[in-house]
């Protein structure tokens, strides 16, 4: 005996299931003969509703996403910043009277921690001169060679991790110059009655641009905050994380405290003005944590010299 064909009610009328397909395909006839297209059911990959804001956010991870840098883009790139860096760092209003004050307000918080001992660093380190004067040519020259010197590492043997250690240091320089503007400081040798000894006049030394004959080609009151340690403190910490050997590691801890005792010893700075670098520096690091996600030391150590291309759907065969 025949059975009935399976009839279910669509749209007004009466269909006929073909019920010889396979489990999952479903044809749906009409009692006329015609073929209904089957219930739509709603795609599980989402729709692009708005193009622009995906493409810009497209656009933003590939911008953040580490890549391999360009040495003639590296290179203009450090130049036009040092030069704009220096040129704002100049123009900043010197402002003689409130540097003073403020660096007499420095000094006087220092004897209330009990810290107030840069004149007798100054005394004794200036008493043995081929120290002080060794200290003079470090505080002038190892600043830009060492910090050089590392960028180049890092290009070279880092370079999934140069972008972001380069903006620890570009942030680091930038906020340093809201310091220089609001609170300008003199540094201890400029002071009214300090007593500190100008290192580099005495020993007739080329060692600071804001001493003898280069005075004036420098902002006089631009103590705080220092970076000679903020530089030198990227520095230490950046070998300290990624060099393999020990000497090295031991080395790049050395450095920014052997900076501390020259910027001191040569009445360049306070040790709060210290503080003040070591600030920056936080600063530094968590604007490039924010930008890349984790850390310089925490990126891949190699990256591809192009981001691979993303493949679009047109292009994907068949089936995948």
């Amino acid at each position: 005996m025949r059975s009935e064909p399976d009839r279910r009610m669509i749209g007004g009328g009466y269909v006929h299931l073909a019920d010889s397909l396979p489990m999952g395909e479903m044809t749906v006839k009409t009692l006329e003969g015609r073929t209904a297209a089957p219930p739509h059911e709603p795609s599980a990959t989402p729709s692009n509703d708005e193009p622009g804001r995906s493409g810009f956010s497209a656009r933003l991870r590939s911008v953040r996403l580490p890549r391999r840098p360009r040495i003639w883009f590296e290179v203009l790139l450090i130049a036009v910043s040092y030069w704009v860096y220096s040129l704002i760092r100049n123009a900043v209003p010197e402002q003689k009277a409130k540097a003073l004050k403020n660096a007499d307000w420095i000094w006087s918080v220092e004897h209330h921690l009990g810290i107030a001992v840069e004149q007798s660093v100054n005394h004794a380190v200036n008493s043995v001169t081929w120290l002080i004067v060794g200290m003079n040519y470090y505080y002038a020259t190892l600043h830009f060679i060492v910090t050089i010197g590392v960028l180049v590492w890092l290009f070279r043997y880092h370079p999934g991790r140069y972008a972001a250690s380069r903006l620890v240091l570009f942030a680091t320089t930038g906020v340093a110059l809201v310091g220089y503007y609001f609170f300008p400081l003199a540094p201890p040798r400029l002071m009214n009655g300090g007593h500190f000894v100008d290192t580099v006049l005495v020993h007739h030394t080329w060692g600071s641009m804001a001493s003898g004959d280069l005075k004036n080609m420098s902002n006089q009151y631009a103590a705080m905050p220092s970076m000679h340690i903020g530089w030198s403190t990227w520095c230490g910490l950046t070998i300290f994380a990624l060099a393999s050997a020990p000497w090295a590691k031991i080395l790049g801890l050395l450095y920014p405290t052997a900076t501390l005792i020259v910027i001191v010893s040569t009445a360049n700075h306070f040790w709060l003005d210290a503080v003040g670098g070591l600030l920056c520096l936080t600063f530094g690091l968590l604007a490039s944590r924010a930008w890349y996600g984790s850390f310089p030391h925490q990126l891949p150590k190699l990256v591809p010299a192009s981001p691979p291309k993303r493949r679009s759907a047109k292009s994907s065969p068949p089936g995948v």
